[in-house]
Protein backbone atom coordinates (compact mmCIF):
# COMPACT_ATOMS: atom_id res chain seq x y z
CA UNK A 1 0.00 0.00 0.00
CA UNK A 2 1.25 3.24 -1.08
CA UNK A 3 0.47 6.77 0.83
CA UNK A 4 -2.12 7.84 -2.30
CA UNK A 5 -3.37 4.45 -1.80
CA UNK A 6 -7.82 4.84 -1.74
CA UNK A 7 -8.48 2.37 0.79
CA UNK A 8 -5.44 4.13 3.17
CA UNK A 9 -7.05 7.46 2.80
CA UNK A 10 -10.48 6.23 3.53
CA UNK A 11 -8.72 4.39 6.55
CA UNK A 12 -7.21 7.58 7.77
CA UNK A 13 -10.56 9.57 7.18
CA UNK A 14 -12.41 7.40 9.18
CA UNK A 15 -10.04 7.12 12.05
CA UNK A 16 -10.35 10.70 11.55
CA UNK A 17 -14.05 11.08 12.18
CA UNK A 18 -13.73 9.15 15.21
CA UNK A 19 -11.23 10.85 16.55
CA UNK A 20 -12.87 13.95 16.10
CA UNK A 21 -16.51 12.49 17.61
CA UNK A 22 -14.33 11.07 20.47
CA UNK A 23 -12.92 14.26 21.12
CA UNK A 24 -16.23 16.21 20.91
CA UNK A 25 -17.70 14.15 23.27
CA UNK A 26 -15.11 13.73 26.15
CA UNK A 27 -15.23 17.80 25.90
CA UNK A 28 -18.75 18.07 26.30
CA UNK A 29 -18.94 15.56 29.32
CA UNK A 30 -15.69 17.40 30.79
CA UNK A 31 -17.07 21.07 30.82
CA UNK A 32 -20.52 19.12 32.15
CA UNK A 33 -18.84 17.28 35.09
CA UNK A 34 -16.59 20.30 35.94
CA UNK A 35 -18.86 22.36 35.95
CA UNK A 36 -21.78 20.88 38.34
CA UNK A 37 -19.38 18.38 40.27
CA UNK A 38 -16.01 19.25 40.10
CA UNK A 39 -14.82 16.16 38.47
CA UNK A 40 -13.31 15.42 35.18
CA UNK A 41 -13.85 12.78 32.72
CA UNK A 42 -10.66 10.65 34.00
CA UNK A 43 -11.79 11.45 37.44
CA UNK A 44 -15.39 10.33 36.70
CA UNK A 45 -14.19 7.18 35.06
CA UNK A 46 -11.94 6.15 37.19
CA UNK A 47 -14.58 6.47 40.17
CA UNK A 48 -17.44 4.38 38.21
CA UNK A 49 -15.05 2.02 37.54
CA UNK A 50 -13.34 1.27 40.75
CA UNK A 51 -17.58 1.14 42.14
CA UNK A 52 -18.02 -1.63 40.21
CA UNK A 53 -15.38 -3.99 42.07
CA UNK A 54 -16.34 -6.19 44.41
CA UNK A 55 -15.54 -8.62 47.30
CA UNK A 56 -13.78 -11.86 46.75
CA UNK A 57 -12.02 -13.83 44.23
CA UNK A 58 -11.25 -11.44 41.06
CA UNK A 59 -13.55 -8.79 42.78
CA UNK A 60 -10.32 -6.11 42.58
CA UNK A 61 -8.51 -4.71 39.77
CA UNK A 62 -4.48 -4.54 39.82
CA UNK A 63 -3.35 -1.03 38.93
CA UNK A 64 -2.60 -1.64 35.58
CA UNK A 65 -6.40 -2.85 34.57
CA UNK A 66 -7.39 0.15 35.62
CA UNK A 67 -5.33 2.11 34.22
CA UNK A 68 -6.80 0.42 31.06
CA UNK A 69 -10.22 0.57 31.87
CA UNK A 70 -9.75 4.47 32.47
CA UNK A 71 -7.24 5.17 29.39
CA UNK A 72 -3.96 6.23 31.05
CA UNK A 73 -0.65 4.88 31.79
CA UNK A 74 0.34 3.68 35.26
CA UNK A 75 1.90 6.23 36.29
CA UNK A 76 -0.82 8.72 35.46
CA UNK A 77 -3.00 6.62 37.07
CA UNK A 78 -1.36 6.24 40.06
CA UNK A 79 -1.20 10.63 40.29
CA UNK A 80 -5.01 10.29 39.84
CA UNK A 81 -5.60 8.00 42.14
CA UNK A 82 -3.69 9.78 44.84
CA UNK A 83 -5.49 13.08 44.07
CA UNK A 84 -9.02 11.53 44.59
CA UNK A 85 -7.76 9.85 47.78
CA UNK A 86 -6.77 13.51 49.04
CA UNK A 87 -10.05 14.79 48.33
CA UNK A 88 -11.33 11.68 50.08
CA UNK A 89 -12.79 10.30 47.31
CA UNK A 90 -10.89 7.03 47.47
CA UNK A 91 -8.50 5.01 49.61
CA UNK A 92 -6.14 2.65 49.28
CA UNK A 93 -4.81 -0.92 51.55
CA UNK A 94 -2.82 -3.62 51.33
CA UNK A 95 -4.14 -6.62 49.74
CA UNK A 96 -4.79 -9.37 52.52
CA UNK A 97 -2.98 -12.18 50.74
CA UNK A 98 -0.67 -10.43 49.28
CA UNK A 99 1.09 -7.42 50.97
CA UNK A 100 2.87 -6.33 47.84
CA UNK A 101 -0.25 -5.78 46.00
CA UNK A 102 -2.42 -1.89 46.77
CA UNK A 103 -6.06 -1.79 46.51
CA UNK A 104 -8.03 1.10 46.17
CA UNK A 105 -11.42 1.22 47.01
CA UNK A 106 -14.19 4.18 46.29
CA UNK A 107 -15.11 6.14 49.78
CA UNK A 108 -18.76 6.48 50.79
CA UNK A 109 -18.42 10.26 49.78
CA UNK A 110 -16.59 9.20 46.36
CA UNK A 111 -19.75 6.79 45.83
CA UNK A 112 -22.22 9.78 47.06
CA UNK A 113 -20.42 12.29 44.62
CA UNK A 114 -20.61 9.52 41.79
CA UNK A 115 -24.06 8.69 42.35
CA UNK A 116 -24.74 12.89 41.70
CA UNK A 117 -22.74 13.20 39.06
CA UNK A 118 -23.95 10.30 36.82
CA UNK A 119 -26.83 11.96 35.45
CA UNK A 120 -25.03 14.64 34.53
CA UNK A 121 -22.63 12.27 32.31
CA UNK A 122 -25.20 10.56 30.76
CA UNK A 123 -27.16 13.33 30.05
CA UNK A 124 -24.20 15.15 28.60
CA UNK A 125 -23.50 12.11 26.55
CA UNK A 126 -26.74 12.30 25.10
CA UNK A 127 -26.35 15.59 24.09
CA UNK A 128 -23.11 15.18 22.49
CA UNK A 129 -24.23 12.37 20.26
CA UNK A 130 -27.53 14.25 19.83
CA UNK A 131 -25.24 17.45 18.30
CA UNK A 132 -22.80 15.19 16.24
CA UNK A 133 -25.71 12.94 15.12
CA UNK A 134 -26.59 16.29 12.86
CA UNK A 135 -22.94 16.04 11.39
CA UNK A 136 -23.32 14.05 7.97
CA UNK A 137 -19.49 12.38 8.83
CA UNK A 138 -20.47 12.10 12.30
CA UNK A 139 -24.00 10.71 12.05
CA UNK A 140 -22.88 6.69 11.27
CA UNK A 141 -20.50 6.88 14.14
CA UNK A 142 -23.13 7.76 16.58
CA UNK A 143 -25.63 5.07 14.69
CA UNK A 144 -22.48 2.45 15.49
CA UNK A 145 -22.32 3.94 19.43
CA UNK A 146 -25.63 3.65 20.11
CA UNK A 147 -26.02 0.05 18.84
CA UNK A 148 -23.64 -1.26 21.28
CA UNK A 149 -25.73 -3.10 24.12
CA UNK A 150 -23.26 -5.28 25.44
CA UNK A 151 -20.56 -3.32 28.01
CA UNK A 152 -16.89 -3.61 25.92
CA UNK A 153 -14.58 -6.00 28.85
CA UNK A 154 -10.68 -5.63 28.29
CA UNK A 155 -8.76 -8.99 28.47
CA UNK A 156 -7.01 -9.41 31.76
Amino acid sequence: MTATDPALTALAQGWCALSLLHGRIEAHIERALQASHDLSVREYSLLDVLSRQHEGDGGHLQMKQVADAVVLSQSATTRLVTRLEDRGLLERYLCPTDRRGIYTNVTAAGLTLLGEARPTNDAALREALDEAARNPELAPLVKVVESLKEPVTLPA
